[in-house]
């Protein structure tokens, strides 16, 4: 018999997924819809009937977190910066909650990914979890103490538009980014990143992950593709444990499975960290994919 129950919801751009966990974290339950393509209307509605299955399911009413591609935007209460873009400039929080009757949470989904790995998953027991997603976008989210940290402006942990640290002569100006300015650090360690940045070198059109699987097998110009963006990630986390100093960095998203990057990205990052001794641990997730849909539950959990 389940006594308390909570659904995580992760509003993607192409699917939505819900999970309910009990008590104990253990799952009870999983949905997957394909998300209503430039609906907003429509979303709306799968969410409640996606809710109201759930709970029909299980015989709980729960307490339902969401997981976003954008964020809130302060006082107005809208969201910002979603690529689902019919969610833009809409208050999707006050309407969910009208809809399904009930106070709802919200977050990024980066923060729900860090939240995730922070409560049960790679980071459990630290502190601080930076939680870094690299995949076709690079973002983060911070957690302190089980808390995540939105910030006064909702950015908080807005990794990837911000500069590359200590560039190259040939890493200036940088690649053009969707943002508008050029260097972004999503521009190098997004998988397309990774990608256009192999092509400028060799000549050669590869995918992200079919670079990695070839420097693997000992393709020369994929082991150096692969070590230019091991050597910026290093210098990228570096400004991170500069200001944030996590106790532990889960990295996320596609490039995530690229097992070399959790033993030389540390080997590189102390020429660029002021301390004499390097405490914070690099560590691959826990919960994988699920993890964002974790965190969106968890942002109900006791604190």
């Amino acid at each position: 018999m389940i006594s308390r129950m909570r659904i995580g919801i992760d509003l993607g751009g192409t699917k939505t997924e819900l999970i309910a966990l009990d008590d104990s974290g253990h799952e009870c339950l999983r949905l997957r819809r394909p998300t209503p393509a430039g609906n907003y209307a429509a979303t709306l509605q799968q969410i409640g009937t996606m809710v109201e299955q759930a709970e029909a399911d299980t015989g709980v009413r729960a307490t339902v977190g969401i997981g976003t591609p954008g964020s809130i935007a302060g006082s107005p209460g809208r969201m910002q910066n979603c690529n689902s873009t019919c969610l833009n400039g809409r208050p999707l929080k006050q309407d969910i909650e009208s809809l399904l009757d009930r106070e709802i949470r919200m977050a990024n989904d980066a923060n729900c990914f860090a939240l995730s790995e922070a409560v049960d998953g790679a980071g459990a027991g630290a502190g601080v979890v930076f939680g870094v997603i690299l995949g076709t976008g690079v973002g983060a989210g911070i957690v302190v103490q089980h808390h995540v940290m939105n910030g006064a402006n909702g950015i908080a942990g807005e990794w990837g538009h911000n500069p590359l640290p200590a560039p190259n002569d040939d890493e200036r100006p940088g690649p053009a980014c969707y943002c508008g300015r050029h260097g972004c650090i999503e521009t190098w360690l997004s998988g397309p990143g990774m990608a256009a940045d192999h092509q400028r070198v060799s000549g050669t059109a590869l995918s992200a992950r079919d670079i990695a699987g070839r420097a693997e097998a000992g393709d020369t110009a994929c082991t150096d593709t692969l070590e230019r963006y091991t050597r910026r990630l290093a210098k990228a986390l570096a400004g991170v444990i500069n200001i944030l100093d996590p106790h532990v960095i889960v990295l996320g998203g596609g490039l995530s499975h690229i097992a070399g990057l959790y033993s030389r990205t540390p080997a590189l990052w102390n020429e660029h960290i002021f301390s004499a001794s390097v405490n914070t641990c690099l560590l691959p997730p826990v919960h994988g994919d699920s993890s964002g849909v974790r965190g969106a539950a968890w942002l109900w959990e006791k604190r």
